[in-house]
């Protein structure tokens, strides 16, 4: 393909992919597929000839779409929102085309500075303490992940290895080994699995902390834990508060729980991957309070922030704590030049060595939607998620489950665990929705999620009415059961 060719070429897969946003909400939200399918409709190896764009674009029509779960759809309420804009959607494209591999500053000098820039905006956006930001010469600043699982694994390895040093410069005698026998990561019952996938990876011990009856991490609980912990030999070094759960967008107490990780040393890292976002709105800012407290805080840009997979934006206190953990420096990555000032070669920063150039999409988002504009789209989603809510309110065969902060609502039909497994059963079988559950304690809950960029009321509308249609059809079928 020459560049004549790739200016034509261009232009038609901007307005094929104009074309599928436009026409989502008349695609079936997930698809009929079974597992396999796809394997039996392409050859076994690779064409020995090149093909043409017209044959590889047929095809996308007739193997790839058929087997897309479009999460864009406005008929998508599973999971969380995965974010997407037009504007990070271009940023995307122009940081395809420049593929820099931004590792180190010599290596893309724009890639890293408009990337420490972008999480300071960020960061004064959500009003973090200015600890956390890079400015000109600070000691924190922020740093692209690619997901929130990957920004807890970094900073639990960091937290490790600033443990092992610390015990062991006043214990010399102490292996690292040793050390590494007694370590204990900590989390709320309700976190993440990528939490635990995190501690199994760094190879320490884990231990979940029972919530409360509204799902949330209390600082007297904790205490209690680590007093047991601590008394049985063991040393509790690294603690994940969760702000915006995944059951149920539940909030972990930062202003009970900080002061108590600050005193007994251990590294707080607040994870927010979801609710992070809401935090431009200074009306759900609250929710980040006893932020001060904590050494890291990451949340998701592209969850709910319009800047399309990947971007997960963590932010550390103090920067030397993520460099000393993963720094080394071959010849052929160091480099000498002339500047004065600050330096960030942000392979230090992460597990992997390559990045790309993430914060231009960033940059677009922000500057093409404005902070006001942001504010909008969370409000919007936040207004539909309480509008979902109230329907469920008004139909005495339905309870709520957890307290609506967001745009996530939970909920259920009074009655037994096997009749809301049987409801879900029916959503996802008629495919006009999809939905996915999850347990709080020994409930089987619906779990509604706002999630599309494009979802309006009457798509809530249609929602709702095609549950409780379901919902109907179950209990009839129910009560003739028992006749």
């Amino acid at each position: 393909m020459n560049i004549n060719e790739f200016r034509k070429r261009g232009k038609e897969m901007v307005d094929y992919i104009a074309h599928y946003m436009e026409e989502i909400d008349k695609r079936q939200v997930f698809p009929e597929v079974q597992p396999g399918y796809l394997r039996n409709l392409i050859p076994d190896s690779a064409p020995q000839e090149p093909e043409t764009f017209e044959d590889v674009m047929r095809d996308v029509d007739r193997i790839v779409m058929p087997g897309v779960t479009h999460w864009h759809s406005p008929y998508f309420f599973a999971y969380f929102p995965t974010a997407s804009s037009y504007p990070a959607m271009l940023g995307d494209m122009l940081c395809g085309a420049i593929g820099c591999i931004g590792f180190s500053w010599v290596a893309s000098p724009a890639c890293t500075e408009l990337e420490t820039v972008m999480l300071d905006w960020l960061g004064r956006m959500i009003n973090l303490p200015e600890e956390f930001l890079a400015g000109r010469d600070g000691e924190g600043g922020g740093v692209i992940q690619g997901s929130a699982s990957e920004a807890t694994l970094v900073t639990l390895l960091a937290a490790r290895m600033k443990a092992i040093r610390h015990i062991r410069s006043k214990n010399p005698k102490l292996t690292e080994t040793a050390v590494m026998e007694k370590l204990v990561a900590y989390a709320s019952d309700q976190s993440h699995s990528s939490v635990e996938r995190a501690a199994l990876i760094g190879g320490v011990k884990f231990k979940t902390i029972p919530s409360d009856d509204k799902f949330a991490v209390r600082g007297a609980t904790l205490r209690k834990i680590l007093d047991e912990d601590r008394a049985a030999g063991l040393i509790p070094f690294f603690f994940v508060a969760t702000l915006g759960t995944t059951p149920c967008c539940s909030f972990d107490k930062l202003e009970e729980l900080g002061p108590i990780c600050n005193r007994e040393n251990i590294w707080m890292h607040i994870d927010a991957a979801y609710a992070g976002s809401s935090f431009i709105c200074p009306e759900f800012r609250h929710l980040l309070n006893g932020v001060e407290f904590a050494d890291s805080f990451d949340f998701n840009p592209h969850k709910w922030l319009l800047v399309n997979f990947d971007c997960s934006t963590l932010w550390v206190k103090k920067r030397v704590d993520l460099t000393g953990a993963f720094k080394l420096d071959p010849l052929y990555l160091q480099h000498h030049h002339q500047e004065s000032g600050f330096v960030t070669d942000y392979r230090h920063w992460q597990i992997p060595l390559g990045r790309r150039f993430r914060s231009l999409k960033m940059w677009f988002v922000f500057r093409m939607y404005g902070v006001k504009g942001l504010q909008a789209y969370i409000r919007k989603h936040v207004k539909l998620a309480h509008t979902f809510e109230n329907l469920v309110l008004q139909d005495d065969r339905f309870e709520i489950c957890a307290e609506v902060v967001l745009g996530l609502v939970c909920f259920r039909m009074k009655g037994s665990n096997a009749l809301n497994e049987a409801l879900l059963e029916s959503i996802n079988k008629a495919k006009k929705i999809h939905l996915v559950p999850c347990h709080l304690r020994d409930k089987f809950v619906l779990r509604f999620a706002v999630c599309a960029r494009t979802v309006e009321c009457d798509h809530i509308q249609y929602a709702w009415k095609h549950i409780t249609e379901l919902a109907t059809e179950l209990l009839e079928a129910e009560k003739q059961e028992k006749n």
